[in-house]
């Protein structure tokens, strides 16, 4: 038996008598780990990673502001999976640049505004990145993951969808959203005896139900947009700024592709209808009917063009091919993800600005009545929608005011250098914040006041230019700006006009919620009644 155990010995044991000659220097150490437990030598691998997780920061970080050692291996998730801003701005006040490691992402925070700017600035080194699990819900092929000419190109086709004649198109299913929902607020608050209700849901639907309106018309039924309204909160959670990068069955990420998968499939259906529609000659009315339209006479001129004969025809200004249902939903889905929680939280934060200022509200709704000529139920169009110039400053001063795109993750394709003494690794998660740049004082006179006059009489518009990055810039900017201001507009004139509100205040209103983009922490305590002319 004993000639037997020591048939099991070790190699490492015994290499000191192997035929390859091992120097005296490693002797000690091949004696260690022949000697060592299991336990002993995974503790010394779990040491090595941690040296190597802190040594790796630490030349990343370089020379600019952040933690001097990192949490090993999670750095500060614990802290993101429940953000508070007061967190974030004490970040951006921190230095021009900052950094934080979470995992395996290293993450650069750009927090002034030619820093930000820079970042925007630069597709050259950076492209937009969303979060590691945006590829599985948006779909991996989807073109907000183009870059270069890929992306400027598919970016033109869209561009007519967003024209003046377009958002003209549009406007009539806008109301019609808004009257029906105005409506059921006053039913809400009599159901409740008119005692204050949370409002931020009801926001979250009707800005749902008006942006499915005008990206898919009557295609979707009220159902599936009251779905799309409950669930999309399930996509909002999967995609915030630190999450499980894998989907795994019960999480956040797990329902929000489930609920992704629900949206892109009531779209393609909603694009197959269209097609039929628009194929017979049908008005439209929506975003998606004027982007098959486009389609539909692409294909007429390339057929013309094929057989030799375009006379009579107009070249389209961008000639597109033939999308499947489903890259039209994955497209129109991005307008949606674009514009949901931006728009949720600016219209929260609007209704609340409103009730704490009646007297802002007053010219509000003395400007929207007389350019109704007098008649509160008046449709408007958009000359008359952009003739509103005071409704228009209290919409870009609540955007400055409370800016609901925060920070805008980038991610750098190679080494970016940011400024002369940094350079950010490639890899590197690039994060632009668009706050301190909208409450400078140098451009903003008491830039913590919400006061509209600065864009009324007040000379914002021009000496804040470079500030306003509230729809970024650069080749990646908000194809969508001019639509979800003038939608803005529509939205706070019409509910002048027809409704009646206050907001009964709480220790947590003016307290900030980070949620993928602001809200107040109480979630708006609203009642709302009917206003009788």
């Amino acid at each position: 038996m004993a000639t037997n155990a020591t048939s099991f010995t070790s190699p490492l044991a015994t290499i000191k008598y192997g035929a390859v000659p091992v120097p005296p220097q490693l002797e000690y150490v091949f004696e260690i780990v022949a000697n060592a437990s299991v336990w002993q030598i995974l503790v010394t691998l779990l040491a090595l990673a941690v040296v190597y997780d802190q040594i790796r920061y630490i030349l990343n970080k370089g020379t600019i502001v952040g933690p001097a050692m990192k949490v090993p291996f999670i750095g500060p998730f614990l802290e993101s999976v429940n953000p508070k801003f007061e967190e974030y701005h004490a970040k951006w006040l921190s230095g021009p640049l900052s950094c934080v490691s979470v995992f395996h992402k290293f993450v650069v925070i750009a927090s002034t505004r030619d820093m930000a700017r820079k970042v925007f600035n630069s597709p050259a080194f950076v492209k937009p990145c969303v979060v590691d699990v945006a590829h599985k819900l948006l779909g991996a092929d989807n073109w907000v993951f183009l870059d270069g000419k890929a992306h400027v190109d598919f970016r033109k086709g869209l561009n007519g969808l967003f024209t003046r004649r377009a958002l003209e198109i549009y406007l009539p299913g806008q109301e019609e959203v808004y009257d029906r929902y105005f409506k059921s607020f006053v039913d809400i608050s009599k159901a409740a005896n008119f005692k204050p209700v949370p409002w931020m849901t009801q926001f979250r639907e009707i800005i749902t139900a008006v942006s499915c309106r005008t990206f898919v018309g009557h295609y979707l039924g009220d159902e599936a947009v009251k779905k799309i309204a409950d669930d999309y909160y399930l996509i909002t959670e999967a995609l915030e700024l630190v999450n499980f990068p894998i989907i795994i069955p019960f999480t956040k990420t797990w329902y929000g592709k489930k609920a992704a998968d629900m949206v892109l499939a009531e779209f393609a259906r909603c694009a197959a209808k269209s097609k039929i529609r628009m194929a017979a000659g049908g008005e439209p009315n929506c975003i998606m009917d004027a982007w098959v339209v486009e389609m539909i006479a692409s294909k007429k001129w390339r057929d013309a063009e094929e057989a030799g004969n375009t006379e009579g025809l107009t070249k389209p200004t961008h000639v597109l091919r033939d999308f499947t249902d489903y890259e039209i939903a994955q497209t129109v889905f991005t307008f949606l993800f674009a514009s949901q929680d931006a728009t949720s939280s600016a219209a929260t934060w609007l209704f609340q600005i409103m009730a704490q200022r009646p007297d802002v509200l007053d010219r509000v709704r003395a400007e929207n009545l007389a350019t109704r000529n007098g008649n509160p139920n008046a449709p408007v169009n958009l000359d008359q929608l952009e003739s509103m110039t005071y409704t228009r400053a209290v919409v870009r001063e609540l955007l400055r005011y409370r800016p609901p795109v925060l920070m805008v993750p980038y991610v750098a394709k190679k080494p970016f250098p940011i400024t002369d003494t940094y350079t950010a690794p490639k890899g590197s998660m690039v994060i632009p914040s668009t706050y301190l740049a909208l409450r400078d004082p140098e451009v903003y006179q008491n830039p913590d006041v919400f006061d509209p006059e600065r864009y009324y009489t007040g000379d914002a518009e021009v000496k804040g230019a470079k500030n306003y990055l509230v729809f970024g810039t650069g080749p990646h900017y908000c194809i969508g700006q001019h639509y979800a201001q003038m939608n803005l507009c529509l939205f706070l004139g019409k509910a002048s006009l027809q409704l009646e509100w206050e907001h009964h205040a709480t220790p947590l209103s003016e307290e900030i919620q980070v949620f993928a983009t602001i809200f107040p922490k109480d979630h708006c305590p609203l009642v709302f009644k009917e206003r009788r002319w």
